[in-house]
């Protein structure tokens, strides 16, 4: 079975992610699959739009499939990680800067990688099932595949909130936070995706209101909390007798890569005052491209994935023991080894 089905239906290009056993983890050649597509499809006179859907119905895509980098690294080779996010990277800016309509259908779990596939599309739909969250620092990475952008354009402080936590949005919230944009049952999807295929046109997407997001409600006590400009801040402006928005994220933080949560704070905040897409990425390679040898991602991949006992061993006890001088060296411009925007148009 292939891990990817790429084909041209009616007017539609229409890319289906394959992996339903794996709940659709992005390999490598996925990415390169995908963006050889989009390539193919960009001047097509017969394509006018493109959607991306999920097999099965647990996932859209549940993240990147990185056993791999953790093999390679363990032998000493940072470079098979690098070399994936770079390409991985690049598709996500041409997902988000595509000039044709991209339709992505996000049922179940959306996560890590599959964020970068399915939320930097101009129309993302979910359901009742959707789940879609970052919980890079979890694994000791960060919010990436372009993941800070949205959470820096997220309302308030809802972005800090979101990447630090690693909190699970459900169909109201991730429209909320702006991780997606229509809700529609799932039980109509097959018709939409044919009337897709026939039309064209995305203006056959008609969606239903959206369901309340408990991320609305909790938004005054998030802002009170989220708005520091570091770790250690956010940390001190939790109040010993916290509302259920703060106690949820601090049970939830008190598990997570201390030295990535404090990156990633940095990178949305960066990321705020110039909201690119060109320029979330490049802040969040700095730290992807240093996280295995230098960072806290083998650890976090280990206690996830390889042994998972769920009890990773951080560089760091807790945020109070980050110096403000490794944040600067694991976000430090990477001269030479930089990102490069010219190749994509």
């Amino acid at each position: 079975m292939t891990d990817i089905i790429i084909r041209k239906s009616g007017r539609a290009g229409h890319v289906t992610l394959n992996r339903p056993k794996a709940l659709n983890a992005l390999t490598w050649d996925m990415c390169l699959a995908i963006e050889s597509a989009l390539d193919d499809w960009r001047n097509d006179p017969d394509v006018a739009l493109i959607f991306i859907d999920g097999a099965g119905d647990r996932a859209f895509c549940s993240g990147g499939d990185i056993a791999e980098m953790y093999a390679t690294a363990g032998r000493g080779d940072y470079d098979y990680g690098q070399r994936f996010w770079r390409d991985e990277y690049r598709l996500n800016a041409k997902i988000h800067t595509y000039p044709r309509p991209i339709v992505t259908f996000l049922q179940g779990f959306t996560m890590g990688g599959g964020v970068g596939v399915g939320c930097h599309a101009s129309h993302r739909i979910v359901c009742d099932s959707s789940q879609i969250a970052m919980p890079e620092c979890g694994i000791g990475l960060v919010p990436d595949v372009g993941g800070s952008l949205i959470l820096a354009k997220a309302p308030g402080h809802c972005g800090e909130f979101l990447g630090l936590s690693g909190d699970r949005m459900n169909a109201g919230d991730a429209i909320y936070a702006g991780f997606a944009d229509s809700y529609i049952p799932e039980s109509e999807w097959e018709a939409l995706k044919t009337a897709l295929i026939d039309s064209g046109n995305p203006a056959v997407i008609k969606p239903h209101p959206a369901p309340e997001s408990r991320l609305a409600g909790w938004q005054s006590e998030i802002d009170a909390t989220f708005a520091g400009d570091t770790l250690g801040d956010i940390y001190r402006a939790m109040p010993a007798s916290s509302g259920p928005a703060i106690a949820h994220a601090r049970k939830l933080m008190d598990r997570n890569a201390p030295l990535a949560m404090s990156v990633a704070t940095q990178i949305i905040h960066q990321v705020r005052t110039d909201p690119r897409i060109e320029n979330a990425l490049d802040h969040e390679f700095r730290y992807t491209y240093r996280c295995a040898e230098q960072g806290d991602f083998i650890e976090g991949i280990r206690a996830a994935i390889i042994d998972r006992d769920r009890n990773p061993k951080w560089q760091h006890a807790s945020w109070a023991d980050v110096p403000a001088s490794e944040v600067q060296r694991m976000t430090a411009p990477l001269g030479e080894n930089a990102l490069q925007w010219e190749e994509i148009s």
